[in-house]
C-alpha cells in the first residue's frame, strides 16, 4: 500500500512539473493577462491532477478514468518532446528580433545631425525605431503561438495515429535465428513468442482471442509468453484470460512472469494459467524432444520478483546449473537484462520482451539506458537475445515506431 502511495505521489511531482512548463508554453506565452490565461491555468491545473488521479483509480477499480487519463499522458508527452525541441530554433528567432530592435535605436537615439538641415527628414527614422520595438512583444506572441498550434497538432496527430496502431492487430513477424548447437534433425524449430498482453482496463477478452487465433495460425512447435499477461487480478480479469486455454502447438505453452504479474497477485496467476494449460517456468528447465533431437527450455522468474515477498526471485543457477553443455537451452526471461547473469550459464538464446520496443518513439531511447536489447535480435556477452514488442500496451492505448507484434522465431542449426 504504502509502495503504491509512493509510486502515486512521484507521478503527481513529475506531471506536476511538466504540466507547469507546458502552462508557461501554452498558456502564459501565448495569451496576454485576463480571462483565457485564467482558463488555460485551470485547465493545466486539472489536467495535471488527471494523470495521478488515473493511475490511482485504475487501481481502485475506476476503469472510467483510463481512457481519458491515458490518452491524455500521450498528448502530453509528445507535447513535451515537441516543445523541448523547438526551445533552441525559437531562443534563436527572439535573439535574431532583438538584434534588429537593437539595431534601429541609435538612429532614434542621435537626432542633432538632422536638425542642423531641417527636422523633417530626421523624423522617419526615429519612428520606424520607435514601431519596430513596439511591434516586438506582438512578433513574440505570435511567435509562441505559432509553436503552440504546431506542437499541439502534430501532438494530436501522432496520437491518433499510434491509437489506431496500438489498437490494431498485431503483426506477425518471422526471424530466423540460428544455434551452434541444434542437432540438424531440429533445424527449422519454431516457437511462438509474444508478451506484453496487458490485459487490463483498456483490453479484455476480445484481444486474447485476437492473439490466440493468430499464434494458432502459425502453427508452431512451442508456444512462449514471456510475461506481462496481465494488469489486474484473477478476479477481475479471469474471463479475460480464458481464451488462453485454446493455445495449440506440439510441445506445449509456457510462460515466465513479468513484473506486471508481482502487481497483479501473482500466485494467483501462476494456478490460473496452470488451469488454462500453460506452463509456468518458475526457475526451472525442461526437455523439448522433438525431431529426434534434445532442446533445453528454461524460465526465470521476473528480476522484479526479488524482495517481492510473492514469490521467489530469479534463481539462474536452480534453471540453468547442472545441465548437459552441449544441448542447446532456450531461455525465457521477460526483460533483455537477464541475459547479463544468463550469459554466465552458457545460454544460447533468450526470448523476452518487456520493453514495447519503446512504444513511444522516441521513448525508446531511454529505454535503451536499461535494457542492453530494445528490439529485435541482439547479443549479450555472446548470449543471443530476441526481443518481442509485445501484443499489447501500457498505459496510453498508443504505439508510435513499435507496432504491437507476434514472433514467430525459427532455429535454424549451423
Amino acid at each position: 500500500m504504502l509502495a503504491a502511495l509512493a509510486f502515486v505521489a512521484t507521478i503527481a511531482l513529475i506531471t506536476g512539473l511538466i504540466h507547469l512548463y507546458l502552462w508557461k508554453r501554452l498558456v502564459r506565452d501565448t495569451t496576454t493577462s485576463g480571462r483565457w490565461r485564467r482558463i488555460g491555468g485551470v485547465t493545466a491545473l486539472v489536467l495535471a491532477l488527471l494523470v495521478p488521479a488515473t493511475m490511482a483509480g485504475t487501481q481502485a477499480g475506476l476503469y472510467w478514468l483510463a481512457w481519458p487519463g491515458y490518452l491524455w499522458l500521450a498528448v502530453m508527452f509528445y507535447l513535451l518532446v515537441l516543445l523541448v525541441a523547438l526551445e533552441v530554433p525559437m531562443a534563436v528567432t527572439k535573439l535574431v528580433l532583438r538584434r534588429r530592435v537593437a539595431a534601429a535605436e541609435p538612429t532614434a537615439a542621435a537626432p542633432e545631425p538632422a536638425m542642423v538641415g531641417a527636422a523633417g527628414p530626421a523624423d522617419p527614422p526615429a519612428a520606424d525605431a520607435v514601431g519596430q520595438a513596439d511591434h516586438d512583444p506582438t512578433r513574440r506572441l505570435l511567435l509562441a503561438r505559432g509553436a503552440a498550434i504546431f506542437a499541439g497538432l502534430t501532438a494530436t496527430g501522432l496520437t491518433g495515429y499510434g491509437i489506431r496502431t496500438a489498437l490494431g492487430p498485431p503483426q506477425l513477424d518471422r526471424v530466423q535465428i540460428p544455434l551452434a548447437k541444434l542437432p540438424r534433425s531440429m533445424d527449422g524449430l519454431r516457437i511462438a513468442t509474444v508478451s506484453d498482453i496487458h490485459l487490463g482496463p483498456l483490453r479484455g477478452r476480445a484481444h486474447t482471442e485476437r492473439i490466440v487465433a493468430a499464434i494458432n495460425r502459425l502453427d508452431a512447435d512451442i508456444v512462449a509468453v514471456v510475461g506481462d499477461l496481465v494488469d489486474g487480478s484473477v478476479a477481475e480479469l479471469g474471463e479475460a484470460a480464458e481464451p488462453l486455454r485454446g493455445l495449440r502447438s506440439r510441445h506445449g505453452s509456457y510462460f515466465v512472469t513479468g513484473n506486471h504479474e508481482y502487481y497483479s497477485g501473482v500466485e494467483e496467476w501462476v494456478q490460473e494459467l496452470d488451469r488454462l494449460g500453460l506452463r509456468v517456468m518458475q526457475n526451472e528447465r525442461t526437455e523439448i524432444q522433438a525431431r529426434g533431437g534434445v532442446l533445453d527450455l528454461a524460465g526465470v522468474n521476473d528480476v522484479t520478483a526479488a524482495g517481492s515477498g510473492l514469490a521467489a526471485p530469479a534463481d539462474y543457477a536452480a534453471a540453468l546449473g547442472d545441465r548437459d553443455p552441449n544441448r542447446p537451452v532456450v531461455l525465457l526471461a521477460h526483460q533483455p537484462v537477464a541475459a547479463v547473469e544468463a550469459a554466465k550459464f552458457g545460454v544460447d538464446l533468450q526470448l523476452s520482451g518487456h520493453t514495447h520496443g519503446g512504444q513511444l518513439v522516441p521513448f525508446n531511447l531511454l529505454v535503451r539506458l536499461q535494457q542492453p536489447v530494445v528490439s529485435g535480435l541482439g547479443e549479450v556477452d555472446g548470449t543471443k537475445v530476441y526481443v518481442t514488442n509485445g501484443a499489447g500496451f501500457w498505459g496510453p492505448p498508443v504505439r508510435v515506431g513499435a507496432e504491437p507484434q507476434i514472433t514467430l522465431v525459427e532455429l535454424r542449426s549451423r
